[in-house]
């Protein structure tokens, strides 16, 4: 019996057990990651790629989503052909508690320092 192959629409994305601490850092280390992990914060709902107005190539957003999927910080799902973002609130909560709002917290702060300058 053969197993047909994954469909190419779905995702991989790391299981709650397997997002590790220093791969969440690296991916969010990033400020145009932080930007689009800001965002997402914000949002009431999943946001699709097209949404977010960053200042890079198209090719580099790509790269940026990919970081934070496969971190573990994002859940992407396509919904016709948008591929929609979401936080992964609820995993990062359960493994890191308070990582994720004092690092939109200070990520705010930066940003109006920055735009006092």
């Amino acid at each position: 019996m053969t197993t047909a192959p994954p469909s190419p629409r779905v995702l991989p994305h790391p299981t709650r057990d397997e997002i590790r601490l220093d791969s969440v850092l690296h991916a969010l280390s990033d400020p145009v990651r932080l930007r689009i992990v800001s965002e997402l914060a914000d949002a009431e709902a999943a946001l699709s790629c097209s949404r977010f107005d960053l200042p890079v190539t198209k090719s580099t957003t790509t790269h940026h989503f990919r970081v934070l999927r496969e971190s573990g910080v994002i859940q992407q799902v396509y919904e016709g052909t948008a591929k929609m973002n979401g936080l992964r609130r609820e995993d990062l909560d359960a493994l890191f508690p308070g990582l994720l709002d004092a690092l939109l917290v200070a990520a705010r702060r930066q940003a109006a320092r920055d735009a006092r300058a």
